[in-house]
């Protein structure tokens, strides 16, 4: 006789470990994207060294430069956020009784769950205003209403592993 199948998330921890493989898949997939953009950098930059020598310049660099860095520095938020990788001065805080440093810790992580879901409705915001506007970079006339897109997905997921830490103090959600 066969049981009936479990639903996928049958209980809390269930609950909790498809949530973080879910997201853990999205801070992996914006760290490719982070790479690929300290990839773009370098390989524009360089070849806008190289090419220089032959007098032969790139046009656009310093639109694909500034655009990848922008998109680099989002993208790689979501991770460090995951690893815990942040720079924190806990003098204080550890100053602080147990009890005290719950209240602190998840104060602190409301205040960030809040600010990054502000960011990431004034960024897709931002971005459509730009795409009514018809934005485009100075030089190549490259459409960039885009890049606030890819700020507001790094900040949803930011948010996303906030709110895995909030209900696992302590826990890194992904191992440097």
């Amino acid at each position: 006789m066969m049981s009936a199948p479990q639903p996928a998330i049958s209980h809390p921890s269930g609950f909790w470990t498809a949530y973080a493989r879910v997201v853990r898949a999205l801070v992996y997939a914006l760290e490719v994207v982070a790479a690929v953009g300290i990839i773009t950098m370098m390989l524009v930059t360089c070849a806008e060294v190289i090419l220089r020598i032959f007098r032969v310049p790139l046009t656009g660099v310093i639109d694909l430069v500034c655009i990848a860095a922008a998109v680099t520095a989002a993208a790689a938020i979501p991770y460090t956020t995951a690893c815990k990788g942040h720079v924190a001065i806990e003098y204080f805080f550890q100053k602080l009784p147990r009890w005290g440093r719950i209240i602190v810790d998840t104060f602190v992580r409301i205040c960030v769950v809040l600010l990054f879901g502000f960011l990431t409705v004034e960024c897709v915001s931002y971005g459509m205003s730009l795409k009514a506007r018809g934005q485009v970079t100075p030089t190549l006339q490259m459409p960039d209403f885009w890049v606030p897109y890819v700020l507001a997905a790094s900040c949803a997921v930011v948010c996303l592993v906030t709110v895995y830490h909030l209900f696992h103090p302590g826990k890194e959600l992904i191992k440097p």
